[in-house]
């Protein structure tokens, strides 16, 4: 797994490459929550993601909870693949705001 960051707009992008599992998962976490803590919304990028189990979902969960109580947002973008079945089995897919690109998101 590796990830870097970015911008889009008002929101820091973090961009997931390979696989969220038990042994990464508190990597993400870390960045993730750093992210939201500096007062930034996020989008996370999993147009390179290849795949994501629980821990790597609870992180997502985490975040999402973390930035609602900043009034701020948490979307996920371009996630296809094994990912997204995850999030249909799961039903996180009706949890969080998911759009088909990073370039969808324009506010």
């Amino acid at each position: 797994m590796s990830f870097d960051t970015s911008d889009h707009l008002q929101y820091k992008i973090l961009h997931l490459t390979g696989e969220v599992d038990l042994s990464n998962s508190s990597t993400v976490r870390k960045n993730l929550l750093a992210i939201i803590k500096k007062g930034h919304s996020v989008i996370v990028d999993f147009e390179k993601l290849e795949y994501i189990d629980s821990s790597g979902l609870a992180t997502l969960v985490e975040g999402l909870n973390v930035a609602k109580k900043s009034n701020l947002t948490l979307i996920i973008a371009a996630i296809n693949g094994s990912p997204k079945q995850v999030m249909e089995i799961t039903r996180l897919d009706q949890v969080f705001t998911i759009v088909d690109s990073i370039s969808d998101v324009t506010e």
